[in-house]
């Protein structure tokens, strides 16, 4: 094992997880691997659930903040004539139903489900009510009222694969959940639905085909593993960016703002910025209002 300290490696490292593990194996396994204990993800995904997990490593982790509010893609498979306690394939049978719609029906209904649409997420869930997560209820037997989400699906295309499962590809945004989908989906055709299998292809800029496996991470040498992680700027990489002396770095890292007038600059306020000195990025900004105009106030430092 490296002695490196954790912020030798700092960055995003895009991770297809595997099935039958949970989200947080996942991070143990990085910091086992990558010798850190500075280790956090975006958005869980379900132990039956593969694909795009990214991965914040050193001082990327401050970023996690900001990667919850992106919008994700799903591969799902979706098995009509059955419901159960978990939404999905793996919980307890809870009715069955021979009478499987037909296929233009199933599309008919999924087409109903794309824009703004209201989901109750499921018990079996790492929503925390009262200090508790709802699967540790639902675990025990309990079962707690939950309050309805506006969720975005973008958009929904439906392929049948088999007489009775339906192959779903969806985009959407944070907050969503497929086996909510699939489950409403099958009240809305009266025979009952479940999710029997799911792949996240894509979150925020993160891809599938960019993904790595732990099981290709183990073969290769720390070294190796070590150049894998991009850049903790590449996450924000849609915002615009000011490039500032060392003097403003400094105040930045003391946090006070820098006003727009001296900076010659008119982001609008709300507006992040990426923060560069000598080509180094050291902080995210975000425009706020001030009595004597507009600055950008640090928000995240990224390099003490």
């Amino acid at each position: 094992m490296s002695n490196n300290k954790p912020d030798t490696c700092s960055g995003v490292l895009v991770v297809n997880k595997h099935e039958g593990v949970t989200s947080h194996r996942i991070i143990s396994a990085i910091r086992k691997l990558f010798d850190t204990r500075k280790v956090g993800h975006t958005g869980t995904l379900d132990p039956m659930a593969t694909g795009v997990l990214p991965i914040l490593i050193g001082r990327a982790a401050k970023a996690s903040d900001y990667l919850m509010a992106e919008d994700k893609r799903y591969t799902a498979e979706m098995k009509l004539g059955l419901t159960t306690d978990t939404e999905d394939i793996t919980g307890e049978v809870l009715t069955t139903s021979s009478a499987i719609p037909t296929e233009e029906e199933v599309k008919a209904a999924c087409r109903r489900f794309v824009g703004t649409i209201s989901q109750v997420p499921p018990m079996y869930s790492a929503i925390k009510v009262d200090g508790r997560k709802l699967v540790d209820i639902a675990r025990e037997g309990g079962e707690v009222e939950r309050k309805a989400r506006e969720v975005n699906i973008y958009s929904l295309d439906c392929e049948k694969i088999s007489p009775d499962t339906y192959r779903l590809d969806v985009a959407c945004s944070k907050g969503t959940y497929i086996r909510t989908l699939c489950k409403d989906i099958g009240e809305a055709l009266g025979c009952g639905a479940v999710m029997s299998a799911l792949v996240r292809t894509q979150t925020g800029v993160f891809t599938l085909e960019e993904s790595i496996t732990i099981a290709e991470l183990e073969e290769m040498t720390f070294e190796e593993r070590l150049a894998l992680p991009k850049p903790v700027e590449s996450l924000f990489m849609d915002f615009p960016v000011i490039n500032i002396n060392e003097f403003y770095a400094k105040l930045i890292r003391g946090g006070t703002e820098l006003y727009q007038k001296k900076l010659k600059t008119d982001y609008p306020v709300g507006q992040l910025i990426r923060l560069r000195c000598k080509g180094e990025f050291i902080a995210l900004g975000r425009v706020s209002e001030y009595e004597a105009g507009t600055a950008v106030k640090p928000e995240k430092l990224f390099v003490l």
